[in-house]
Parts: C-alpha cells; structure tokens; sequence
C-alpha cells in the first residue's frame, strides 16, 4: 500500500504532465502554465506581501543576538559624515545573554489519557512508543534550535511527515519531524489565530536540485534559486547548486488536505488529499496490481491482499519484506486451495465443490509474478485513492485483538469468490505543521520577540560602551610648555630646560584627566536591569550572586518568582508538543501497518518488549461496522524536569532508603531495590552492584533453606516419641 511520505518518486505516465517545462523544449510557445501553478503562485504572492514586513525583522533580530555593533540613530544627524549609521567598538550583547539564560535543554515527556476506562492500556502503548520515538529522532538538535529561535523570532513550527523510503527488514516507513524557521513561513493573510484556522499554508524549503531530481524525477539544472535568504540569517547569493522548493497545504471541500509542490514555474506534485491510502490500479480496466506472488484466478479477477505494493518502486520494491512476502504467499495458497473447490464451512466441513467442465480438471491457480496487468495486459498503472483495506489473512494481536479475514462468497456474476473482511483507512485530516509560539498575541500569528522588546536597551547600552571607551582613551596626563622649539617632551628623567624668561616658566603646567565614569556606569546598570526586568529575570534565575537573597531557600523563591513570569513560555511550549504528539501518533495509526517495538522500564527496573499495533485501535460498533479509536488526551508530563535533573533523583533516592522508605536499609532485598531505583536513573556502576547484591540474595537463601533443613532433620531425631512407640505390637 502506497502510504503518504516525503520522499516520492514520479511514475511512469505522471512525469511528462507534472513536469510540463522541463519537457517542453518550446517553452514559451508551448501549452499554457497549468491553472493550479497559476493559483498557488498568486497565493504565495499574496502571503510575501501580507506577511513581508514581519519577514523583514527577522534577520536584524538574528544579527542583534549575535552581536550587530551598529548604532541606532537617535536624532537627525546622529550618523557618520558619510550618512552611514555609527558604529560601536565593544558590544555588550544584553540580548544574548538574556535569551540565553531562558534556554531549557529538557523535552517535554508526553502523558497519555484514555477518555474510557477499558483504553488505558492503549494509551500506557501510545506513551511509551512516542517516548522510543523522542530518542529516535533527533529532538535534542531541534530543542537546542527551537529554545533560541522561539524567544528571537517569536515562534518556530514543526513540520511532521511520513517517509516510506525508511525501511528495515521489519517495518516499512518511519515518522519524519523537521523544525520550519519563522521565514519559510508563507501563511493565509488575515488569519492569526492558528495554522489550523487556514485554508492554505505555504512552506518554503531550501534544498538542492539534485535532491528535486531524486525524489520527484524532474530536472531543475536549468533553475535558479529564487529565495536565497531562506538558507540562513546571513544575506547570502545564490548558488549554482540550491534550489527553493514550494509545498502548499490546503483544506479540500471533502474535508482532506491537498499538497502542491513545485519550484519556480515547474509543478512537481500535485496531490489531492494526499493523506489518503493510494495504491496501484490499472490505466486501462481499472482492476487493482496484484502483489508478487498474489493468487491469480479467474473466478475471482479483483481478490486483493490487504498490503499491496509500493506503485513506485514496482513489484520488486514491495511494502511488504521479503520475509513477511514469503509469509502471505503461504497464506495466499491455502486460499488458492479454497478457490480450487475445497471451500471449507466454519466448522471445516467440505461445502459442494465447484463443478468443472466435461472433461476438464480445475485449472492450477497462477500467481502474479510482476510485469503488466494480469488480466488486460496494459503496462501503466496509475496511483488511485482507497477509502478501506481488504483483509484477506486472518489478524491477531498480542492485545488479543481479532481481524476475521476473507470469507466465501460470489461476485458480481455468481461465481464463488473470496470476500475480503473490510475495515476503513483511517486519515489524519490536519495540516502537519504544529506552531510553537513564544507567547500568544493578539492579531498575530507568531508570538512576541523577545529582542523587539529590549531592542532599545541594547543600543543605549552600545552607546554608553563606546562612550565610556572614548572617556577612557582620551583621559591621561597633558603638559602646557612655552611656544619654543628647544623645549620638548623627552622620556629621559632629569633632562635640563634652560629658560631665560620667568614668564615661559609660568606657562609650563601638568593637568591630569581622570575621565569621571560614574553617571555614564550608574546609568549604563540601569539600563541593563530594565533589560532584564522587562523578561523578567533575576539574578538567582540566571545563577549570579544575588544580594537580597540572604539564605539557600530565599534564593530558591527568588529563582521561582522568575520561573512564574516565564511560565507562560513553557506552557505554550508543551501545548505545542502536545500537539505534536497526537499528530505522530494520528500519522503511525494511518501508515504503520507492520508492528513497531516499544521498550520501556517497568517499576522494577526491568527492560520490558512490547508491540505499538495499529489494529489495536480498530473497534466495531453494533452494527458491525470497523472504525479507529484516537479518542485520548494528550498532554506534557509536569515531572519531566524533575526527572530529567539525575543528581536531584539520586539524592532523593538516598534520602529514602536511609529513612526507610524501601524497608529495612540493612536487608539485602531492600539494597536491591535501592540499586534498581538508581539504576533506573543511569547512576554509574548500579548495575553491577544490584547484580552482586542479587548474587548475594540467592547465596543467603540458599544458606538459609539448609540451615531450615539441618534444623527439621536434627529435630526429628532428637524429639522422643510417646511411649511404646516403635515397638512390636503382640
């Protein structure tokens, strides 16, 4: 099954009418430019000129956090003599350094909530698996990136994508999530509330020709790049090699999502709804391309698998391993067998089998073994929307979840046939950009920058550095001498002056110049503490020695109050990841078909296996009709920054095994407790101390079964019976 992703590749038939420059040597008198480039062109247009002037600040932010030693002018005139804006030779990067203290390498841990009872094993599932996605994918790289960019530019967003290309042995296709900068934003003009409120939204991409000509099959060489600034902060040319990319999102009136793609006047994709199941069909009879090694019969033209291959990589590129290939084509010979006429009831009772011609033995099923269509002999297939898949194999879960597969019937003809157990594809339906922003605004879509607003302290501060840099340079000693030319300056001590007239030696005078600093010093600490108090961060926040706090917890609540004034960063920030969150895990129950791993520690200790399965999530009602169950609550777990500050876990652990919390703190089964707990929290070395102390655990049971068994042997010797006992009787 041909599954949404990143990476595709243009098939055979589709190139010439997506590609319609690139293969026009005419081009300029040849057909006209298609009506959907035209459209998404004027939209992008639209959003340059709407959302320009907000593009515009971006990069004086970035040049402001790394250090812009340009002076803003303050009056007319304030300029060099050449109307350039003056420049500072010292910068003290107040920006910098606040932006930087607001900095969180932790990532927030994802909570799951079933809405019924009966789910919250799915959602315990549904938590651990996104949690083995957090350390797949490289989110400590895009948190580093998003925790700078979040408070300069006011918001970044993540874009969440589903690559087929990504296979193993096992699975086929991962999740895909890439940070998006504030300027590869193109949004719908006049709606500020969410990118979820749009009708359309545009991502510019910067990527090289060669990766277009990989994944779409097109030849850009002859293109240049349009949006050079995109790539970074720095106004940098163009290149031979770079290319920018368009990829258009937009709601459809059948409640789906489009995508567009294409770059200058060159379509590249054009996908209606393109988060829907497509698969291979004929051009020509329109019948479904069969699997390799899928049972060809007859009676039964239009018998489907329920995982059908990828439509660009042919037959030999499979979604479906080698090894589970091998799996359903045995499977697929006991339905042949059914097929055949030995159609079995439920109870495995031989139902009348299919008379044959006079004379005529029942044909051996075929097999597809690639190549053109089976039945029609075209050789162009063609990608085609499915609104269900067709189980055939019966399905079964770890979870005990229980897909009947096909059961016999008759076609359209009254031919005996196979009849696949139907359930529906299920569809994300949402654009896959989540907005984090800085804080929310009104009428605007991105949050607040924090750079805009100490924007002006910084240039006082510039201008007080490079005063006080002049004051300082210009200060020293001067020396007032008679207008003579035989005295002079010498740096040799006890040089003689011969002055003849008391007159010359009055002029001769030393005048030191300090250079008093100390409105330009108090004024200069003013400005940097309105900086600071602007973002709200003090002293104990950023780790510098505080003054009023006069004790440990004092500073404490002093770093807690600017905690409280920055928490509605964090909140937004774990909004986004909530969101995130139910956007990977709608994306893996649309297009994970083959079991993914989870692995997680149990309470102790232990690694424990388990299975993320799609079908687990597939329901019935009452009237037997198949639907998906995504009915959770997602949410950020507020222990994360606890958990992830190790040495405040290992101290806390400590403190309870010595006030008995785990138990006895002597007793060995209370050790290993303690040393699961602290391995649990990646203390160096618990892992080989627990497996001594278990070692040790079974060596001192072990004495104590003998010492138990010495002990009930000894004392049935030494107990006497009662009297007589033993003795012969009569």
């Amino acid at each position: 099954m041909a599954k949404s992703k990143k990476k595709r590749r243009m098939g055979p038939g589709l190139q010439s009418r997506r590609s319609w420059r690139s293969g026009n040597p005419d081009y300029g008198s040849g057909p006209a430019k298609p009506e959907k480039l035209e459209v998404w062109q004027s939209r992008l247009a639209e959003s340059d000129a709407a959302f320009g002037g907000e593009v515009a600040k971006m990069d004086e932010r970035e040049r402001l956090y790394n250090g812009d030693n340009t002076l803003r002018p303050l009056v007319p005139g304030d300029t060099q003599k050449s109307g350039e804006p003056r420049k500072t030779s010292h910068v003290r990067n107040i920006i910098f350094e606040n932006i930087e203290s607001q900095v969180s390498s932790s990532i927030p841990q994802p909570k799951v909530t079933a809405r019924y009872k009966e789910d919250e094993p799915l959602a315990e599932i549904i938590e651990r698996f996104l949690r083995n996605e957090l350390d797949r994918l490289p989110f400590e790289a895009m948190n580093d990136m998003a925790e700078r960019t979040v408070p300069i530019q006011g918001g970044v967003g993540f874009l969440t994508e589903w690559d087929n290309t990504k296979r193993t042995h096992r699975t086929v296709g991962e999740l895909v999530e890439t940070m998006i900068h504030p300027k590869q934003f193109a949004p719908q003009p006049g709606v500020y509330t969410g990118i979820e409120d749009m009708d359309w939204f545009i991502v510019k991409i910067p990527t090289t020709k060669a990766d277009v000509k990989r994944e779409f099959g097109v030849n850009v060489d002859d293109e240049s790049e349009n949006e050079a600034e995109v790539r970074s902060s720095t106004a940098e040319g163009t290149t031979r090699d770079a290319i920018t990319r368009y990829v258009g999102f937009a709601n459809n009136d059948k409640g789906g999502i489009d995508r567009y793609s294409w770059v200058n006047d060159i379509e590249l994709e054009d996908l209606e709804n393109y988060q829907a199941r497509r698969q291979p069909v004929c051009a020509k009879c329109g019948r479904v391309r069969p699997l390799p090694g899928q049972i060809i019969h007859s009676a039964v033209p239009d018998m489907l698998g329920n995982l059908l291959p990828d439509p660009e990589r042919g037959f030999q590129g499979s979604l479906i391993p080698p090894e589970l290939a091998a799996e359903r084509v045995a499977a697929g010979q006991g339905v042949a067998a059914m097929l055949a006429g030995q159609l079995m009831d439920g109870e495995g009772e031989g139902l009348e089998r299919i008379p044959a011609e006079p004379g005529e033995l029942p044909s051996e099923p075929e097999t597809y073994q690639g190549g053109p269509c089976p039945w029609c002999g075209c050789e162009e297939f063609t990608d085609k929307e499915q609104e269900a898949e067709q189980i055939m194999v019966p399905i079964q879960t770890p979870m005990g979840t229980e897909i009947p597969g096909a059961y016999p019937g008759f076609d359209e003809d009254g031919r005996p046939a196979m009849k696949p157990t139907l359930i529906p594809f299920y569809k994300p339906d949402m654009f896959p950009i989540i907005l984090q922003r800085s804080v929310s605004v009104y009428g605007k879509l991105l949050g607040n920058s924090d750079v805009d607003v100490i924007r002006d302290q910084q240039n006082t501060v510039n201008r007080l550095e490079q005063k006080i840099i002049d004051r300082l340079i210009k200060a020293g000693t001067r020396v007032t001498l008679p207008d003579r030319a035989d005295l002079r300056m010498d740096p040799e001590d006890g040089e003689r002056w011969y002055i003849s007239n008391p007159a010359d030696k009055n002029l001769i005078g030393v005048y030191n110049f300090a250079g008093d600093l100390q409105y330009e010093l108090m004024y200069l600490s003013a400005v940097y503490e309105e900086a600071r108090q602007i973002l709200g961060i003090t002293d104990s926040f950023q780790g510098r020695r505080d003054a009023t706090a006069t004790s440990g917890k004092a500073k404490e609540f002093s770093a807690a109050q600017a905690a409280g004034r920055l928490e509605s960063k964090r909140t937004m920030k774990n909004a986004a990841y909530a969101a995130m969150f139910e956007m990977m895990f709608k994306f893996c129950l649309a297009y994970s078909d083959e079991p993914r791993p989870v692995i997680y520690k149990d309470s102790e200790g232990e690694t424990k296996y388990q299975e993320f399965n799609r079908y687990d999530f597939l329901k019935r009602d009452a009237d037997g009709t198949y639907y998906w169950n995504d009915q959770f609550l997602f949410s950020c777990d507020s222990t994360a920054p606890l958990a992830s500050n190790r040495e405040a876990l290992w101290q806390e652990t400590r403190m309870n095994l010595q006030t008995g919390a785990f138990g006895d703190p002597t007793s060995t089964d209370t050790l290993i407790l303690f040393w699961s707990k602290m391995e649990e929290l990646h203390y160096p070395g618990a892992a080989s101390t627990k497996a001594f102390l278990e070692e040790r655990l079974a060596r001192e049971r072990q004495a104590a079964a003998q010492r138990a068994l010495v002990a009930a042997g000894s004392g049935s010797f030494a107990q006497p019976g009662p009297a007589g006992a033993g003795l012969p009787v009569g």
